[in-house]
């Protein structure tokens, strides 16, 4: 008689999960790049697992690390290579102006309000856009794909979008917005506070003047009274 032997297999753990398991996650700091601004395979690093369009994949594997490398800190080669994939993109990438951040602020603000999401910060910037978003019910990735949502309709009612003038009447517009975002989870008044201040300062860094938004509330700090509610 064989006995069948049961090997118990440890679970891998994710890098951070651990640390996020023990600890209270208040927000989150995202960054959601436009359509072909950080590339999947872009060499200062992305959160993407896998590069879908060949044309990207055959200048180099996915990469998925928390690190972020500047431009000037990259090789002739690592340039060379980012610049060939943008030029395999299927579209231009995209830069939006004044007029269409207005029009995605509009379509921000209105799922802001329909979800009762809390935002302590955003940023619209030509080539991604910052938000520091309390927790929620729902996950991140979620709330960012639904505000992403509602800013490309809002962009395209307002006759807005980037993509319209090279899209046949009655086509579907190609998506604005990259398919990954960014995150950084915020667990301290102190970690909200530097990531507000950051998106803050990010349109200044850019020569932009300072944005300030109507569905934006400023964090008047953590409750530490008791059980902090969130919606």
């Amino acid at each position: 008689m064989h006995r069948r032997l049961r090997l118990a297999v440890k679970r891998k753990t994710k890098p951070n999960e651990q640390d996020r398991s023990s600890r209270m996650i208040h927000g989150y700091h995202v960054i959601m790049p436009m359509y072909g601004f950080w590339l999947p395979n872009d060499p200062r690093g992305s959160w993407s697992d896998f590069v879908r369009r060949w044309e990207i994949a055959k200048f180099g594997t996915s990469t998925k690390t928390l690190e972020r490398r500047s431009l000037s800190e990259l090789s002739s080669e690592e340039l060379e290579t980012r610049d060939a994939a943008k030029r395999a993109l299927q579209y231009d990438p995209v830069s939006v102006t004044g007029q269409q951040a207005v029009s995605i602020a509009k379509g921000f603000a209105t799922q802001i309000s329909k979800s009762n999401y809390t935002v302590w910060a955003c940023s619209i910037l030509p080539e991604h856009t910052h938000l520091v978003i309390a927790r929620h019910t729902y996950k991140v990735e979620q709330m960012v794909n639904l505000l992403k949502g509602a800013a490309t309709r809002q962009i395209a009612e307002d006759q807005l979008h980037p993509f319209q003038e090279i899209t046949p009447e009655g086509d579907r517009l190609p998506r604005m917005w990259a398919a990954h975002e960014w995150k950084q989870y915020l667990d301290s008044e102190q970690a909200i506070e530097q990531a507000i201040e950051y998106v803050v300062q990010n349109p200044i860094k850019e020569d932009i003047h300072a944005q300030q938004w109507s569905f934006v509330t400023p964090f008047a700090g953590l409750n530490t009274a008791g059980w902090t509610t969130y919606h």
